[in-house]
């Protein structure tokens, strides 16, 4: 999780929300891709740092599928990436603070839980939560203070 907060914190250096993600190998335990949000860098709106971890291993491997996989991401994964990871049929996602606003594994859709849900990966959470967190609200605070003082 520490490498995914360096993703996060190089992400919040862009000027892009600070959500950071790797993916680990579990055969040996190695970081096969690790990633940032990009969407405003990037100009598009799919490119957060689990979908472009998802992508490079996939690129990297020459499939769709990537099962002997674990993410690590910063805050829970939204509706869009819970797909992605059910689709790319990760083995297991772990991400440190929760967003009852707008994750889409333990709130909103609860992805995993829908009766279409063709892959359900192993889902653990809290994992360094307040570090994950205390990024983001710092994050969004500075961009209020910022907005308030330059309307």
């Amino acid at each position: 999780m520490r490498a995914a907060l360096e993703e996060a914190n190089a992400a919040a250096a862009l000027g892009e929300v600070p959500i950071g993600a790797v993916m680990v190998r579990r055969a040996d335990g190695l970081i096969a891709a690790r990633h940032g949000n990009r969407t405003i860098t990037m100009n598009d709106p799919t490119a957060h740092a689990e979908i472009l971890c998802i992508r490079s291993v996939c690129a990297a491997e020459g499939v769709q599928r990537i099962p002997e996989y674990d993410l690590y991401v910063t805050l829970e994964p939204c509706a869009l990436c819970a797909a992605a990871i059910s689709f790319a049929r990760l083995r297991r996602v772990i991400f440190g603070a929760s967003d009852p606003k707008g994750g889409g594994v333990l709130h909103g859709g609860k992805f995993y839980e829908q009766p279409t849900c063709h892959h359900r990966p192993l889902v653990s959470s809290g994992i360094m939560a307040e570090e994950c967190g205390t990024i983001l609200k710092s994050f969004f605070q500075d961009r209020r203070t910022k907005n308030a003082v330059n309307p």
